[in-house]
């Protein structure tokens, strides 16, 4: 039997708009196997139905939205355990909010129990003073992922990471990361799966979040270069992939 897979979608299968060549034929190949298949990006504006149009409309089709796991769900599910029925402040998409909504939290800038930040393009000055002051007055501070910045079609732009380093300095509180790196990611994508860390390959093309995360939990990692790690940061880092390549087209998870 072959390793299940873990793939992240950001520079993997796109960049920005725009489908990675050989990416619809790498998924392919992953629906057509026995082994199950997650699709858990650290991207948490989108719920798994708008990533799974959006793969539709680059052109890939056969994914369910059973297929997915975002930051967003990983971050409501953790929070859940921890507070049920919680108020929380939120600064970041609709597929953040839509995923709180749907474990049971009201969205309340009073007295919140948590600030909870995810990438959003509308974040500006007054997002940063109302979630400091919300943080200063006993808020806990979360944060969907620690990535600063996500690749696009037309270069990297800033993320999650990038605001919460705004928030952080604002305030002098650290939050509490929930996605990739956090092996809490990896648990809820086996747990999914129904298979073990060990027999799971982790495809991603970021050292700082896949990789690490993905060795961390005990599974086999794959780096590919089409995203944000290039082959000169590879010395940077004091742990090394299992296998790298140029791209999902190259990758035949049978083989690995």
């Amino acid at each position: 039997m072959g390793k299940s897979v873990i793939s992240d979608m950001d520079g993997v299968i796109y960049r920005g708009g725009k489908l990675i060549p050989g990416a619809e034929k790498f998924v392919e190949r992953l629906i057509n196997r026995p082994e199950p298949f997650l699709f858990l990006t650290n991207n948490s504006e989108q719920t798994p139905l708008d990533l799974k149009l959006k793969l539709e409309r680059l052109g890939v089709h056969g994914v369910t939205e059973e297929n997915f796991i975002t930051s967003a769900m990983a971050t409501a599910m953790f929070l859940k355990n921890q507070k049920p029925k919680a108020r929380v402040y939120v600064i970041g998409g609709g597929g953040l909010i839509n995923e709180l909504y749907n474990v049971g939290f009201s969205i309340s800038e009073t007295e919140p129990d948590y600030v909870v930040v995810g990438k959003t393009a509308t974040f500006n000055f007054e997002m940063i003073r109302k979630a400091s002051r919300l943080i200063e007055g006993g808020a806990k501070f979360i944060g969907t992922n620690p990535d600063v910045s996500d690749p696009t079609e037309n270069g990297n732009e800033p993320a999650c990471g990038a605001l919460l380093a705004a928030i952080e300095t604002s305030c002098g509180q650290k939050p509490y990361i929930v996605g990739k790196p956090n092996s809490l990611m990896m648990m809820l994508a086996t747990k999914k799966m129904g298979v073990h860390a060990d027999d799971t390959i982790m495809v991603g093309d970021r050292m700082d979040t896949d990789v690490v995360g993905g060795m961390e939990a005990g599974m086999t990692t794959a780096l590919v270069l089409s995203g944000v790690s290039t082959r000169e940061d590879l010395p940077k880092f004091p742990y090394s992939p299992d296998y790298i390549f140029d791209s999902v087209a190259d990758i035949d998870p049978d083989t690995l």
